[in-house]
């Protein structure tokens, strides 16, 4: 299987697969508390039988072509991931996430996997619209979307409810032409963190 160096501090971005979960779970454990924040990503993992569920429902999903999941590894050790959700090859959409825990935080990993992962959906999917979501408080996730070339399209207010707070979403969004322009600028779209 695939594993793709993410520059040269040991990262790489690799398939996050059922075999995983063990691991999966343990990642999820030291940074539970983190990772939940904004968003319940693996919360209802809490447990190994629980995190294989998880994993098979997302390896479910990329065999139905609707999502991906990548796991980001530092040296060895599974530190967060990116995905794709509601994948339509079809209409040309998708949305894509992230998640990390501390250890991974300041070192531009999601960045660096999110250009792989779009410039995948983009080239070698023909997908034109990517969309961003990210709770309005997620000043990282935002400064992301921001990094990637995004346009913030707008607020969905208070759209989703967590940990009994009511939350606004912002959508950022990047299309196709938008994408390919930023490779041919001098800093490419491989620039910054």
């Amino acid at each position: 299987m695939y594993a793709i160096r993410l520059g040269d501090d040991g990262a790489e971005m690799r398939p996050l697969e059922v075999w995983h979960a063990e691991e999966f779970l343990a990642h999820l454990d030291r940074g539970r508390a983190f990772i939940n924040r904004f968003v319940p990503f693996g919360s209802r993992a809490t447990d190994l039988d629980s995190a294989r569920e998880a994993l098979q429902r997302y390896a479910d999903l990329r065999a139905a072509d609707t999502a991906s999941l990548h796991g980001l590894w530092l040296d060895g050790k599974l530190v967060g991931g990116v995905l794709t959700l509601n994948f339509d090859a079809a209409a040309g959409t998708c949305e894509v996430g992230c998640w990390l825990e501390p250890a991974g935080t300041g070192r531009g990993l999601v960045t660096r996997a999110m250009r792989v992962l779009i410039d995948w959906a983009v080239e070698e999917r023909g997908i034109h619209r990517v969309e961003w979501v990210a709770a309005s408080g997620n000043t990282a996730s935002i400064a992301v979307a921001r990094r990637l070339g995004m346009t913030r399209d707008g607020v969905r207010r208070e759209a989703h409810l967590h940990h009994g707070v009511r939350h606004d979403l912002e959508v950022w969004s990047l299309l196709a032409p938008e994408w390919r322009a930023r490779a041919t600028q001098p800093e490419g779209r491989w620039a910054g963190r």
